[in-house]
């Protein structure tokens, strides 16, 4: 006699997630939620939504996370972690122009906030996110933004202005990056690799980097990524 296959606990999926198999269980709660944040809410979204669309029993997920800010928290996190692992290399990589070191962080951050099967970036805009809890993930996001700052004062426009000038410039830069999170929003179907191009290049011309030098340094912020995979 066959023994019948066990099911896991949950309801069925709406829509399969690729690359699911393989996942462990926390990266199958962060999967779920990531979907139901995005699409659902996080406000309307509860941990044993969470749990059913992961395929666990609420009490498994508490295993993982201690409760919804947690997996929230993680999620954030994640979403610039990779970044910062990035800018720092390219700010220690200084044999390169640092014009073509900003181009590769902005569109290797671009990319990330405009990739990926749901725009986690939108997450940032929740009011809920100012709370003590996603402390971690405000201090990883201004290291980040002090790497873009860094790079920004090492161009030749940047070293040309004083600290406030300075300052707002690098508030402008970032913000241009990060607009990615609203143009996906408005726009899903957006290529991401064209839109963290396109950003890359608008993020020098704010910097100050004239027209005339931006298919170069279009082309050796690419090797930039590129040595870096």
């Amino acid at each position: 006699m066959n023994t019948p296959t066990r099911r896991r606990v949950g309801r069925p999926r709406a829509q399969e997630r690729p690359g699911d198999d393989g996942l462990t269980p926390r990266e199958e709660v962060l999967a779920a939620a990531a979907e139901l944040f995005t699409h659902h809410g996080y406000t309307a979204t509860s941990t044993r939504t969470i749990a059913e669309r992961a395929g666990l029993r609420q009490a498994s997920l508490y295993h993982h996370f201690d409760g919804k800010e947690a997996i929230l928290a993680a999620l954030l996190e994640g979403t610039v972690h990779p970044s910062l692992d990035v800018a720092r290399r390219l700010v220690a990589h200084t044999g390169a122009p640092p014009e073509a070191r900003l181009w590769a962080l902005c569109h290797s951050d671009a990319a990330l906030l405009c990739g990926g099967p749901h725009n986690l970036g939108a997450l940032y805009l929740l009011p809920e996110v100012q709370a003590e809890r996603f402390a971690v993930f405000h201090r990883v996001r201004s290291a980040l933004k002090s790497c873009y700052g860094q790079l920004l004062t090492a161009t030749e426009p940047g070293a040309a202005l004083g600290p406030q000038d300075l300052e707002l410039r690098t508030d402008l830069v970032f913000g241009l990056t990060e607009s990615v999170i609203l143009i996906r929003r408005a726009d899903p179907d957006r290529a991401p690799e064209a839109l963290a191009a396109a950003t890359a290049d608008a993020a020098l011309r704010v910097a100050g980097v004239p027209q005339r030098s931006l298919a170069r340094l279009r082309r050796e912020g690419r090797l930039l990524l590129a040595a870096g995979d």
